[in-house]
């Protein structure tokens, strides 16, 4: 993987006039702030492989980081101006960090990426969440909607997506945090993959306007596999268009079956949203 840097030149009149050690140092420490402040407002592209980024969250709230580090994924092929859909991967609680980039691609298409050489037609984005509370409350609320779809705009910005092929998953942690962004922004998603996660019921209505298939281990004994059952059920009284894949002899890694499983990518794929 590539660490994003960008190089920027620094001239002083003071520097260029008596270039003593003081001033060098000084330029030095100016030019390293400033291509830190340009590598998180940046988009660090290399077709066909992973890189390593900074998001600058804008207005972070009171206790979160200011910076939210992303592996990004483009596909061979990318081309700046052609479209290309985007997944948005959000992983479990053993992932969490605040740069740990290992342990991002230890789970999910970001390890297929990397320690499997998979390609895909479409751009990669997996964010890291900060290490969360031991309480389920704040694990399950980790992952921050206000922050996430910043980061997604910020793609968008940057890469020439496909803004009706924008698909969401994620897993455990990210399970529930992919329940809870599709259930706050159904607009943007054009289809939804939770893995071993749950919600709130309250949400179908709004997760009805939105294509979803759901896997759960039976024998999950870290989440229950009847929070997915109860939520798909909710969603199909609600009318929704979900379906529950539930493998009976998984505990909570459901995600490896579900994440080398090529029908998958097909089923993101074949969603689209409807032309605003």
């Amino acid at each position: 993987m590539k660490r994003g840097i960008l190089l920027a030149a620094a001239f002083f009149s003071g520097c260029m006039v008596s270039a003593g050690p003081s001033c060098l140092i000084a330029q030095a420490e100016q030019s390293n702030e400033t291509t830190q402040a340009q590598s998180e407002v940046a988009v660090n592209v290399s077709a066909g492989e992973q890189t390593e980024n900074f998001f600058a969250i804008p207005n972070p709230a009171e206790g979160r980081p200011e910076k939210l580090p992303y592996l990004l994924y483009t596909p061979k092929d990318y081309v700046a101006g052609q479209e290309v859909p985007v997944l948005l991967f959000l992983h479990g609680l053993g992932e969490s960090g605040d740069g740990d980039f290992g342990k991002l691609s230890i789970h999910g298409p970001p390890k297929r990426i990397a320690k499997e050489g998979q390609s895909f037609p479409f751009v990669v984005v997996a964010p890291q969440s900060p290490k969360p509370g031991n309480s389920r409350e704040e694990i399950v609320e980790s992952w921050r909607a206000s922050e996430l779809m910043s980061l997604l705009d910020h793609i968008e910005q940057h890469l020439t997506i496909d803004q009706s092929r924008v698909y969401l998953s994620g897993l455990s942690m990210g399970g529930f945090g992919s329940w809870r962004l599709a259930a706050k922004h159904p607009e943007r998603f054009a289809a939804v993959v939770p893995v071993c996660g749950g919600g709130k019921v309250e949400w179908a209505e709004s997760l009805a306007t939105v294509p979803i298939w759901a896997f759960h281990g039976l024998k999950d004994n870290v989440v229950k596999v009847e929070e997915s059952e109860e939520m798909v059920r909710a969603i199909q009284r609600a009318g929704g268009d979900v379906k529950l894949t539930i493998y009976p002899d998984a505990g909570h890694d459901s995600w490896t079956e579900t994440f080398a499983n090529p029908e998958v990518y097909a089923w993101l794929l074949r969603h689209q949203r409807p032309a605003q």
